[in-house]
């Protein structure tokens, strides 16, 4: 099922959450809407949900203008952060509900038979008699899930889906969804702020910033061609510099870095910590080893550039790498925006 959103618009009171969004979603595909809190992702979601109901501008499901048609008619299955479970229902009890309550009648036996169904397709075979205090966070979600495919939807919404868990069971969880989603191939659209979740599951990302999209495109597409200061600030971890451009160009610290189409004057430089490398005789910027920072797989390190900038990269552990070494760090990429 292909989702268009036209122009959309929605205004709370005196606050306007999101400015003319106009966004496609292809039949099958999975797509993010990541951004800042406030930035009207959820509000997007709960319009194409139709929790919420547009102001402006038409939302499509096909060809159909699906804007004012009501929740429940709209064929959509819905997972909160928070799992939204009844307490007093069991497992299968839970996932049975949207059937039992649908305008689709079913009988005893169907419904028992996709409740089963589900249950070995979300991991949770012979948990069914259980009831939601019983089982974990990480289980729950997925009866969540399970209840939401249980009638069938044309599109599913998530919700900050694993907001909740625990940082390995939702990189499990993650790895999951992604391969329900490539089983069943249901158009999905979901909500997070974890740019880490986002990258790892969608086709493609939408960045929104102030009730507006900023950038779309392919985790790849974002991730090597930010298009604003704001994009390359969210994505995080890069060091964000003040600069002068002048002719196209920057000095920093006696490297010149291109800055085509950037105009004269003030600007900021953003340096990944994986486009930077350290180099003990050079070429780069002169730097002191302020501090090195042991993680798993990498060593972070801090360094003072002559200049006075701290500069954050990473290196392999084995890297023989101390503070008050003295040496440079090559720039191997960097991007230039105005200020």
């Amino acid at each position: 099922m292909k989702i268009r959103l036209h122009n959309v618009v929605k205004t709370f009171d005196t606050f306007r959450a999101v400015h003319g969004v106009s966004l496609d979603i292809g039949s099958g595909e999975l797509v993010a809407l990541l951004g800042p809190s406030g930035s009207g992702k959820t509000t997007i979601l709960r319009m194409v949900a139709g929790l919420e109901y547009a102001d402006a501008g038409h939302i499509y499901f096909g060809d159909l203008d699906a804007t004012d048609i009501p929740v429940r008619d709209r064929g959509v299955g819905f997972v909160f952060q928070h799992y939204a479970l009844f307490p007093h229902m069991t497992v299968a009890e839970n996932i049975a509900f949207g059937m039992k309550v649908s305008k689709i009648r079913r009988s005893a036996a169907e419904i028992e038979r996709r409740v089963f169904e589900l249950l070995g397709l979300v991991r949770l075979d012979g948990l069914g008699n259980r009831f939601p205090g019983q089982i974990s966070g990480g289980q729950r979600q997925r009866v969540a899930l399970a209840r939401a495919l249980a009638v069938d939807p044309k599109v599913l919404l998530l919700d900050e889906p694993f907001g909740a868990l625990d940082t390995n069971v939702r990189r499990d969880l993650r790895r999951w969804l992604r391969s329900i989603h490539e089983e069943l191939g249901i158009t999905t659209l979901f909500v997070t702020h974890d740019k880490e979740e986002a990258m790892d599951l969608a086709d493609r990302l939408v960045i929104l910033n102030e009730g507006r999209i900023v950038q779309q495109g392919t985790t790849e597409d974002i991730c090597r061609a930010p298009n604003s200061a704001f994009v390359m600030n969210f994505l995080g971890d890069a060091n964000r510099l003040p600069v002068t451009v002048s002719a196209d160009t920057v000095d920093f610290d006696g490297v010149r870095i291109p800055a085509d189409g950037v105009p004269d004057g003030r600007a900021e430089l953003f340096l990944l910590p994986g486009d930077l490398a350290w180099q003990p005789s050079g070429p780069g910027v002169p730097a002191s080893i302020v501090r090195v920072i042991d993680h798993i797989h990498a060593r972070r390190v801090v360094a003072l550039s002559q200049g006075g900038q701290l500069l954050e990269f990473d290196t392999p552990p084995e890297t023989v790498i101390r503070a008050g070494d003295r040496g440079h760090v090559e720039i191997r990429k960097a991007k230039v925006f105005a200020s």
